[in-house]
């Protein structure tokens, strides 16, 4: 009896303590007390070393939070979730009374057993919603299985967030919004009956925040690293060639599309911010489209946009500002920046090709990754920063919104030719299929800003 008493003894020290190499353990397989109950009111209970989160139809996200907050750390813990039940650990998360009464808000690991398979990537809970979908690493989304217990490893250390699901990188993110904040387990709510008394389970839960450095897992080269820092490159962007196409403080490599000069007015830069000031609501009748004074070809061009209410801009690329000397913007392939909702336009065109995302007048926007769900594509919203991402390569284009892809074509096929002859662009020869050309900005009389723009040419 001594001896199995012995054994068991220093299975359950490994188990839940990880004092060994600086690891220690989060939750002791016991009891909560270091933990407190947040925004909802679903069940936590324990059984067997297990934590066990029941859903409940009628209240809001439920979290339970650690009561002592962490900066850098590396947390390792298995999660077991009903497949009609989503969820998400919370990490360098935040709860103020003075911050939307109190609500729980900051980056989630995401819990998702659903066919959408987002399972390990990032969302920022009540703020700027997807970080990290992983419709850009398919390899992640085949991570995760569904009904079984499955390794989750998360990596915060500086403004690097990584996560890996049972040994599998799924998020490369760097952002630099929330340095410290505390962790959470989520019972998410629920809407239909179905699942009430579904379960999210959580077991093995360690952390460690000391010496972290050397216990860091190498990245996959293949997982694509997402970067939120303003006006700024990361290191593995300019490693991979990126560079900015605006410095965030001046003028400096744009011009008027049908000036020499930069606009004298109409156009702002302040606090790290590009913006087009309102005026009519017209094409180019105010201060007129901006254009880079560098032409490209082959390229990858990333930015953040953020719409006003009923706005109308777009991106241009493939431009040849020598058309289109009169009124009107600068002819060339546009990325479509527009309020959906509200703006008129939206209603014009064919099958929705003028709408947000759109190759204007030409192919409508649609989600192409993920087709199990009624939204056509992600949208943050008006006043919200929204990330377009065009990638053009041997006359192969693809338009990104929020990180999910939009619109593919091939600008040399007979498909283009013949959506070309029926657009409002049929008079303009050879549209499209000009060698090079800059990126443009345009003025569509209404406020539109815009941020972080860079590129790098393939």
């Amino acid at each position: 009896m001594k001896k199995i008493t012995l054994i068991l003894s220093l299975f359950l020290a490994s188990h839940f303590s990880y004092s060994q190499e600086g690891w220690e353990a989060l939750f002791n397989g016991k009891d909560v007390k270091n933990f407190e109950k947040l925004n909802g009111t679903a069940s936590y209970k324990i059984e067997d070393g297990t934590i066990i989160g029941t859903s409940q139809l009628g209240t809001p996200n439920t979290f339970l939070a650690t009561k002592k907050t962490y900066g850098d750390f590396i947390l390792e813990l298995d999660v077991k979730v009903d497949n009609n039940l989503n969820s998400g650990i919370q990490i360098r998360s935040l709860s103020k009374e003075d911050v939307m009464g109190g609500r729980v808000h900051g980056y989630q690991v995401e819990i998702d057993p659903s066919a959408r398979a987002f399972s390990g990537g990032l969302y920022d809970e009540a703020r700027r919603k997807w970080l990290y979908p992983l419709t850009i690493n398919e390899k992640g989304r085949a991570a995760f299985r569904p009904g079984e217990w499955n390794r989750y490893r998360i990596e915060a250390v500086g403004n690097n967030i990584r996560t890996w699901v049972n040994g599998v990188m799924c998020t490369n993110l760097v952002d630099d919004l929330t340095a410290e904040g505390f962790i959470a387990l989520q019972v998410h709510s629920i809407k239909d009956e179905s699942q009430e008394g579904a379960t999210v389970q959580w077991r093995n839960i360690r952390i460690k925040t000391t010496e972290l450095a050397n216990e860091q897992w190498p990245v996959d080269p293949e997982v694509r690293e997402v970067s939120y820092l303003i006006n700024e490159l990361s290191d593995w962007e300019k490693r991979k060639g990126f560079r900015l196409l605006w410095d965030g403080k001046t003028s400096k490599g744009w011009r008027g599309a049908k000036l020499n000069n930069f606009p004298e007015s109409g156009w702002q830069i302040e606090d790290g911010v590009l913006t087009v000031l309102a005026t009519d609501g017209r094409e180019s009748t105010g201060p007129g489209d901006i254009i880079t004074v560098e032409n490209f070809s082959d390229f990858e061009l990333e930015l953040d946009f953020k719409l006003t209410e009923g706005a109308n801009s777009g991106i241009k690329y493939f431009v040849d500002p020598k058309l289109n000397k009169g009124a009107g913007s600068a002819i060339g392939c546009e990325f479509q920046i527009l309020d959906d909702k509200r703006h008129p336009d939206a209603k014009k065109g064919v099958a929705g090709n003028r709408k947000l995302g759109s190759l204007y007048d030409l192919i409508a926007a649609t989600n192409l990754e993920i087709t199990d769900r009624p939204m056509a594509k992600f949208f943050k919203g008006i006043n919200e920063w929204n990330r377009a991402r065009i990638v053009a390569k041997n006359g192969k284009v693809e338009h990104w919104l929020n990180n999910e892809k939009i619109i593919e074509y091939d600008r040399f096929s007979q498909v283009f030719e013949a959506l070309v002859n029926y657009s409002k662009y049929k008079d303009w020869p050879n549209f499209g299929r000009w060698a090079e050309g800059p990126i443009l900005l345009q003025d569509h009389g209404d406020t539109v800003h815009f941020r972080s723009i860079k590129i790098r040419e393939l």
